[in-house]
């Protein structure tokens, strides 16, 4: 699964019964609510680092990489517009 296919199905979710899924119940609480949610799990992901714990971490950088993109649909941020910024920070950082 690419971060496209998980944002596509994230979107999808915006329009679903909250009671059907985690991310349609997250999605309904508002835009605050995924902001809280992204920063906790940055918090997490950050202590895990810090630990040394390579299989924490990689769950947490899971946790982050999904609420981050719910924080992004929840404000409708296209995750394309996202990946062109990080490819021109790229490309102005190669001199």
């Amino acid at each position: 699964m690419t971060l496209e296919d998980l944002y596509d199905i994230i979107e999808a979710r915006k329009t679903a019964d909250p009671d059907s899924s985690w991310t349609a119940k997250l999605l309904s609480k508002g835009p605050e609510k995924c902001a809280e949610k992204f920063g906790e799990e940055a918090v997490e992901a950050i202590i895990e680092a810090v630990k040394n714990d390579k299989q924490g971490l990689t769950g947490e950088a899971a946790d982050v990489l999904y609420h981050l993109l719910v924080m992004l649909a929840s404000r409708d941020v296209p995750l394309g517009d996202v990946l062109d910024e990080c490819w021109h920070a790229g490309k102005d950082n190669q001199a």
